[in-house]
């Protein structure tokens, strides 16, 4: 092989390299958004949890002055 074709590998090879980065950061990025999203829906979840137990136990004092 000749070194032109040497030099065009190395090239192809490292557009390659470029390509697989972008992808890994756009992967990444999708990645925090995801736990982002997530973690918003836990504490949501939680609110809820709380506020139906807040509920639950006036229902239940309620219940018991009857």
């Amino acid at each position: 092989m000749a070194k032109a074709d040497y030099q065009e590998i190395i090239t192809e090879y490292k557009e390659q390299v470029r390509v697989l980065k972008e992808q890994v950061n756009e992967l990444t990025d999708a990645c925090k958004a995801k736990d982002s999203a997530l973690k918003r829906a836990l504490q949501k979840l939680e609110y809820t949890t709380d506020d139906l137990d807040k509920l639950q136990e006036k229902t239940d004092e309620t219940d018991g002055k009857l």
